[in-house]
C-alpha cells in the first residue's frame, strides 16, 4: 500500500502516477474521501465516546430523583455511540478497501504502455550467422534436451520435460547464478511455494493479475509465480536490523503461472510455460538506499548475462507495464536469433515501502523509530534463458556451444551434439 501521508499532502502526486501507468485516477479520489471520511469518524466516536464516559460519572453524584431521566439519556447516548462506532468500523472498511486498489507510486521512468519502454543501453554484438538458424525447440529436441511433447502428454499444453544436457544445462545455469550471489553477501534460499493468502496479497499478486495465479481451493493457498512472494512475506510482522547494510536473499524455487490471456502467444517451446525454475534476488532495504540498491541487482543480473555470453539490452519500462508493486523496473532483454526480436530474461523491479507497508516489515531509524522498510527483486536467472542460449550460440550442423562459465556444470562439455 502507499503511503498514507502522501495522498494528503500531495494527491496529485499520485493522480499523475496513475496517469502514467494509464489507469483510472479516480481510485486516488476515492482513497482520499475514504481517508476524510474515516478521520472524521474516528473522531466522532472517540468525541462520543468521551462525553458518555464523562456522563456517567454524574449519574453517580445525582439526587435520586433526578437518576431515572439521566439513566434514560445514558441509555441514549450509549445507542449513539454503537452507532458510531459501526460507522467507525464501516469507514475503516472502506478505507482499507480503498487503499488496496490504489498500485504504487511511479517512480520516474517513461509514461506509457508495453511499447512505450525507454532503451538504456545494447551490451553484446548480435550474432551474424550463414545460415538458417534453428529455433530453441528444434535444437533442444535434435540434442534430447527438451520434450515438449511428453510433456503435454503427462501435464497439458505448455508443459515440458527438460532431459539429458537440457536438464545438466538448467542447472549449470541456476547453480552458477546462487554461487554468483552468495558471492555478493546474498543468504541463498529455498523457501515454500506454497503461500497464505495474506502472504500473496500482501506482495500485491491478487490484484488485476489474480487471475494469473494457481490456487489451492480446499487448502486455501497458491502456488507462486516467483519466489518474491515467500521472501517478501519472510519477515512480515518483523522489525529488520538495517542499520549497516540492506539484507540481502537469493531463493532457487520452481515458478507457476496460468499464463492467463495469453492463449496463443508463444506456444511453441519454453518461452511462456505454466512451470519454470527460476532464482530470484531479494532486497530489504531503508527507502533511502532503495533506488542505489536497484541498480546495484541490475549490475548483478547483468554480470550473470555476461557469463552466458548472450546480446541483450537493457530497458526502462514504462509505466503502464509496472505490476501494482512496483515503482520502476528494468527488464534486461536478450536477442533470440529466430525471432530477429529481443526477449525479456530478466526483470528488477524496485517496490519501495510498498510491500512492506502491507506485510508490517520495518527497521529501526537513528532514533530508534520503527520506520517501514523499502523491498526489491530482481531475477537472475530462470529456465527461459535456455532460450537464448541455445540460439545464440547455435552452430550449422545443430550442435550448440556451451559458454565457458557453464562448462563446469557439463563436465566440461565445450559442444553439445545432437543426438537425433
Amino acid at each position: 500500500m502507499i503511503d498514507l501521508r502522501i495522498v494528503r499532502t500531495d494527491p496529485e502526486a499520485v493522480r499523475a502516477s496513475q496517469q502514467a501507468r494509464g489507469a483510472d485516477p479516480a481510485v486516488v479520489d476515492r482513497l482520499v474521501s475514504a481517508d476524510a471520511d474515516r478521520r472524521s469518524a474516528v473522531s466522532a466516536a472517540d468525541a462520543l465516546r468521551a462525553e458518555h464516559k464523562a456522563f456517567g460519572r454524574t449519574i453517580g453524584k445525582a439526587a435520586p430523583a433526578d437518576r431515572p431521566a439521566l439513566l434514560a439519556r445514558g441509555k441514549e447516548m450509549s445507542v449513539a455511540v454503537r452507532e458510531a462506532e459501526a460507522a467507525e468500523t464501516a469507514a475503516e472498511a472502506e478505507l482499507a478497501a480503498a487503499h488496496r486498489i490504489v498500485p504504487n507510486i511511479v517512480a520516474g521512468g517513461p509514461a506509457g504502455g508495453e511499447q512505450d519502454f525507454e532503451v538504456i543501453r545494447h551490451v553484446g554484438e548480435v550474432p551474424t550467422m550463414d545460415f538458417t538458424p534453428r529455433d530453441h525447440l528444434d535444437l533442444g529436441e535434435a540434442l534430447g534436451a527438451i520434450d515438449t511433447e511428453r510433456g503435454a502428454k503427462v501435464s497439458g499444453a505448455r508443459f515440458y520435460f527438460l532431459r539429458g544436457v537440457g536438464a545438466q544445462l538448467q542447472w549449470a545455469m541456476l547453480n552458477l547464478a546462487v554461487a554468483k550471489a552468495v558471492a555478493h553477501g546474498f543468504i541463498p534460499m529455498i523457501p515454500p511455494v506454497l503461500v497464505k493468502p495474506e502472504s500473496m496479497e500482501g506482495t500485491g499478486f491478487l490484484g488485476e493479475h489474480a487471475d494469473e495465479v494457481y490456487r489451492l481451493a480446499a487448502d486455501d493457498l497458491y502456488l507462486v509465480g516467483t519466489s518474491e512472494v515467500p521472501l517478501a512475506a519472510y519477515h512480515s510482522d518483523e522489525i529488520l536490523d538495517l542499520a549497516a547494510d540492506p539484507q540481502r536473499y537469493v531463493a532457487w524455487s520452481s515458478c507457476f503461472r496460468r499464463e492467463a490471456g495469453s492463449y496463443g502467444k508463444d506456444t511453441r517451446g519454453i518461452i511462456r510455460v505454466h512451470q519454470f525454475d527460476k532464482v530470484e534476488m531479494f532486497s530489504y532495504c531503508k527507502p533511502e538506499d532503495a533506488a542505489a540498491e536497484h541498480l546495484r541487482l541490475l549490475s548483478f543480473e547483468e554480470e550473470m548475462l555476461a557469463a552466458v555470453e548472450v546480446p541483450y539490452r537493457v530497458i526502462d519500462v514504462a509505466a503502464g507495464d509496472l505490476g501494482t508493486s512496483a515503482a520502476r523496473k528494468y527488464d534486461c532483454e536478450a536477442w533470440v536469433p529466430t525471432q530477429q526480436a529481443y526477449r525479456e530474461l530478466t526483470s528488477t523491479s524496485n517496490c519501495t515501502t510498498f510491500q512492506a507497508r502491507r506485510l508490517n516489515v520495518r527497521y529501526r531509524d537513528e532514533d530508534g523509530k520503527p520506520q517501514t522498510a523499502a523491498t526489491l527483486n530482481g531475477t537472475l536467472a530462470t529456465t527461459r534463458w535456455l532460450v537464448a542460449i541455445l540460439e545464440n550460440h547455435q552452430l550449422p550442423d545443430g550442435s550448440v556451444r556451451v559458454p565457458e562459465a557453464l562448462r563446469p556444470g557439463l563436465g566440461g562439455r565445450e559442444v553439445l551434439e545432437p543426438v537425433r
